[in-house]
């Protein structure tokens, strides 16, 4: 799963959704800070990519 920089708006949208997940940068862009992820966070993250404004979030 990734965070493509050049899409992403910073909207918070993943953030909020998942923030055991996604966390911003100093820059003001989201991130992914766990490699792999956990069982109960899955429809968080699943729910993050569909509403993600720019659709910046791809899940492999």
């Amino acid at each position: 799963m990734a965070v493509d920089d050049d899409l992403c708006g910073g909207h918070g949208v993943c953030t909020t959704l998942c923030p055991a997940i996604f966390v911003f940068e100093d820059a003001g862009y989201a991130r992914v800070q766990l490699e792999q992820v956990p069982d109960e966070h899955e429809a968080a993250v699943r729910e993050a990519e569909i509403r993600c404004p720019t659709r910046a979030i791809q899940i492999r």
